[in-house]
């Protein structure tokens, strides 16, 4: 299998479209992390992906009569603007499909590279449903995103390059896993020639596809995909990639949405370029691993897939960063409320610095505040301050990994109602699209009240909406089967001790 998968990598026709990325070292990363890091830039493609390889390789095996008809896909990202720029080298005619809620950057990314852009539906399936309908009615032919050969030999150019551009030790390559186009091809030429290289695959623990193909032995579809990494947000690993990869691969590592915003600023500091969150997966995983296998003294290599990301993400990514590099505590502390305790408090916390504090007056015997504390990488100093404050009988919840104190609690104002009520609280993720809190109320019963609402835009496909409602006690038993008919992702936090704390 490998020898067939090299032979068709040597042969791809990818550099008529595509160019050859460099590898750059990452002296900061590599000084702090006491091992040789290196980052292979294919955020330096013509599209600011490695898509174009792919697309543009399946493209030249096209017959004539496919190509006078035209090609088309279903996609959001990078791959609709890799098929789209593939297409116009070629003089063909290409047909996008792309869910409304598309970020109009990629719409406009893809429409400006001579693409015609469908926008239909309000997720990825729905796209891909109508692209296959104008397949039947016109004769496209589809264009895959990862599940099929040529697009895996196309992609594999970057395990091509490494291996050309680096001939040095190399211990291990981590590469972002979506669906598994990449690694597929990377991996299958690493192990043909240098197969003491370890490849492993990264994948937000939120998406993790192929984790999960591997853990069960075949692939399996997963029931919700997190959207923070949309690069990568695939919810089955594809069929011709598992092939190759569960044999080959050396491992699998899932990351959180923190440790990607790191690994954006820690590429940033290196090499001044702005990786997508996809595109720092890889670095990422790289980080994890080399803290839980204790590595020192290797040389790792990574890989930057793209930096097709919106500018007005930034600031969400630039916030969990500190967390994601384990330098800030986020904790709720509870405080006699009495002339004297806030003083008492920060002595207490000594010359740290503070990086956040929130607190607003609510009982006249306890303060709960929210604060956020710098401490030192690796979870020990963390800790330790909160032994300190537990030792001097402060109440203590570390909300450190607590997605609802970080998207939420520690940017909402108002306090808390001056009188007892039921209430359930919810985290939703809504398209970012108009009409979508219509929606969400419409399909609410007329006798549920809106107690509770917050709702920041990331820039991103999906917006995180955070809700309290006031239930009839006959209807709480079928809450969920409202919210399922809605079709949006959500979680209870009802009992979440951010919420309990500071807004119940």
């Amino acid at each position: 299998m490998l020898e067939e998968t090299v032979k068709k990598i040597l042969q791809a026709r990818v550099y008529e479209a595509a160019r050859e990325t460099p590898i750059s070292p990452a002296p900061f990363l590599s000084r702090r992390l006491n091992n040789t890091i290196l980052i292979k830039r294919e955020d330096l493609q013509p599209v600011y992906s490695f898509k174009i390889r792919g697309a543009y390789n399946k493209m030249a095996q096209l017959s004539e009569e496919q190509k006078a008809k035209g090609v088309i896909a279903a996609s959001a990202g990078n791959h609709a603007q890799g098929l789209a720029m593939a297409a116009k080298q070629m003089g063909v005619k290409a047909v996008i499909v792309m869910p409304r809620i598309t970020p109009d950057i990629k719409v406009q990314a893809v429409r400006a590279r001579g693409a015609k852009v469908v926008l239909k539906g309000d997720a990825f399936g729905e796209a891909l449903a109508h692209a296959r309908e104008l397949i039947d009615e016109h004769g496209y032919t589809y264009i895959p995103p990862f599940d099929d050969n040529d697009v895996i030999a196309g992609q594999g150019t970057v395990g091509m390059e490494i291996l050309r551009q680096h001939s040095g030790p190399l211990d291990a390559i981590f590469v972002p896993v979506g669906g598994g186009g990449l690694l597929a091809g990377v991996v299958a030429y690493i192990k043909y020639l240098r197969p003491e290289i370890k490849v492993f695959g990264v994948e937000a623990e939120d998406a993790a596809c192929l984790k999960a193909a591997m853990e069960a032995g075949e692939r399996v579809t997963l029931d919700q995909v997190g959207v923070f990494a949309e690069g990568v947000a695939v919810a089955q690993i594809g069929e011709a990639p598992f092939e190759i990869l569960r044999h080959w691969i050396d491992g699998v590592i899932t990351v959180n949405t923190d440790e990607m915003c790191a690994a954006v600023k820690d590429i940033f500091e290196d090499t001044r370029a702005v990786a997508e969150t996809s595109g720092a997966l890889s670095l990422a995983g790289l980080k994890k691993y080399i803290q839980q296998e204790r590595v020192d003294g290797q040389t790792l290599l990574c890989i930057n897939s793209g930096a097709n990301t919106n500018f007005d993400r930034l600031q969400h990514i630039a916030e969990r960063t500190e967390l994601g590099e384990q330098r800030e505590a986020i904790l709720a502390v509870t405080i006699p409320e009495r002339p004297g305790s806030f003083k008492k408090f920060c002595k207490t916390i000594g010359k740290r610095m503070v990086t956040e504090f929130n607190y607003r007056y609510a009982d006249p015997e306890q303060a709960h505040i929210f604060v956020g504390v710098q401490v030192k990488p690796g979870g020990d100093d963390r800790q330790a301050v909160i032994d300190k404050l537990r030792e001097a009988d402060y109440p203590v919840e570390d909300l450190t990994d607590n997605e609802l104190a970080k998207l939420h609690i520690r940017h909402l104002g108002g306090g808390r109602p001056k009188e007892h009520f039921s209430e359930e609280v919810y985290r939703f993720e809504f398209p970012e699209r108009p009409g979508a809190l219509m929606n969400f109320l419409t399909h609410l019963p007329a006798d549920w009240n809106i107690s509770l609402f917050h709702y920041r835009n990331h820039g991103a496909a999906y917006g995180r909406v955070l809700v309290g409602m006031q239930i009839p006690d006959g209807a709480r038993a079928h809450v969920e089967e409202h919210f399922e008919r809605i079709g949006y992702r959500y979680w209870k936090e009802s009992d979440n001790p951010a919420y309990r704390l500071f807004m119940a």
